[in-house]
């Protein structure tokens, strides 16, 4: 077992393949601009790009701005239902880890609301001791401010965390942060190195032994 207090995850590729959603609703909030929509596949190939500013490649706006959360949100409500999915075994996992005694929490660049709900639809929000999304912090990943928030709530140091995400973004802000990370390769984002873990059987064995 690994010798840890907390885990956080990532949500997004992480814990939920939420592709189909997270690719509808930004192309819902492009159409209330007033923009054509954009190709899933290269949402989905942007959406952990550490090196871009992804509200001005999505919107064309400088920063994300009040209506652009709204309209995510809205889909989100009108659609999770349908389109969110749990990868397989991540619930099983997750009560495993917990009735290990693990601190479980995630750190999503997601707003709040859509957070909440997706967590609630799955049936999972109960097994998170916190959540820290992009609107509790003043930057999302991949700053460390939210891994920070989690720390701070849960009385937890930074040697005592891991965080397991499956993108640049994550990884930057586990650096930032000075957490150890595991990185998983089931989600949006290509991986150039071989430093993976590739399936939920193969993490439950990095940290349940």
């Amino acid at each position: 077992m690994i010798d840890k207090d907390l885990i956080i995850f990532d949500m997004d590729g992480t814990l939920v393949n939420s592709s189909i959603t997270i690719a509808n609703a930004i192309n819902y909030v492009r159409k209330q601009l007033g923009f054509e929509p954009m190709d899933s596949k290269k949402i989905l190939a942007h959406v952990n790009d550490p090196t871009i500013n992804p509200a001005q490649f999505f919107y064309h706006a400088p920063r994300f701005e009040h209506d652009h959360e709204r309209w995510f949100s809205e889909y989100y409500t009108r659609h999770h239902g349908r389109e969110l999915v749990l990868y397989e075994g991540v619930r099983e996992l997750l009560v495993d880890l917990k009735e290990a005694g693990f601190k479980l929490a995630v750190a999503t660049n997601a707003y709040r609301k859509s957070t909440i709900e997706s967590l609630t639809h799955l049936g999972i929000y109960v097994l998170f001791d916190a959540i820290a999304c992009y609107d509790d912090v003043n930057k999302g990943k991949p700053y460390p401010d939210m891994l920070f928030k989690l720390l701070d709530e849960l009385y937890v140091s930074k040697e005592r965390a891991l965080f397991i995400g499956d993108g640049p973004r994550d990884e930057q802000a586990a650096q930032r942060a000075g957490i150890d990370y595991i990185m998983v390769d089931w989600g949006f984002t290509d991986h150039a190195h071989d430093n993976v873990v590739h399936t939920v059987e193969e993490l439950r064995s990095v940290l349940l032994g």
